[in-house]
């Protein structure tokens, strides 16, 4: 991981799940919003056609009796922004990592491709899911923290709004598993050719412990 930190990077884009059910369906995103964070979504991947960079369309697919993503239902279909636009490879899954089950893996490694870019939905779920499966095998990645989001959760162990959990995965990534930045960022490195900011968790804790003792 480290060589791969400090060369070129050889991307693609991965663009998870960015379906009608996010938006305002019956797994409406909550932060950032859906409305906000899927402009962004689009801007990365003109970005990335732009520049000449694969990109990677994810579709999550669940059974036709599922309250979410249904087979054949509007909410489970691709959003009408992403699928007009151009895509290299499409993916179908039927759990989180888009690596699982598919042939993601084997296409990336086909196409020369040593670091992907994750965009999409949720930030805790199939982002992260896909995140740590891409690090195990050895890819570097890059998360567009701001073309994202997640939704609040309550269960056994408590509640969380959708904006704490956005961003203390967002913080867990970048002490180890990601590059996170924002879209605008991102962009200016395919343009400049700068690497992202990286970290570790030795470091992310450092700063954490001097800030309490402050």
């Amino acid at each position: 991981m480290s060589d791969l930190a400090n060369t070129a990077p050889r991307r693609a884009l991965v663009v998870i799940d960015v379906q009608n059910d996010y938006d305002g369906g019956n797994l409406a995103i909550q932060h950032p919003p859906f409305r906000d964070s899927v402009v962004n979504v689009t801007r990365a991947m003109d970005a990335a056609a732009a520049a000449g960079i694969k990109v990677v369309v994810v579709k999550q697919m669940a059974p036709e009796t599922s309250p979410i993503f249904a087979k054949g239902s509007h909410g489970g279909e691709l959003h009408p922004e992403i699928a007009k636009r151009r895509r290299d490879h499409y993916v179908e899954k039927n759990l989180p990592s888009a690596f699982t089950g598919t042939d993601l893996e084997a296409w990336l490694r086909a196409n020369a491709v040593d670091t992907i870019a994750v965009i999409g939905y949720m930030t805790h779920n199939c982002d992260l899911s896909t995140i740590i499966h891409a690090v195990h095998m050895g890819f570097a990645v890059e998360f567009l923290s701001d073309a994202t989001g997640s939704v609040p959760y309550a269960n056994s162990t408590g509640y969380a709004s959708a904006e704490e959990i956005h961003r203390v995965v967002s913080i867990i990534l970048q002490s180890r598993f990601a590059a996170v930045l924002k879209t605008a960022e991102w962009i200016d490195c395919l343009k400049t050719g700068t690497l992202p900011e990286r970290d570790t968790i030795y470091a992310s804790n450092q700063r954490a412990l001097a800030r309490s003792a402050a």
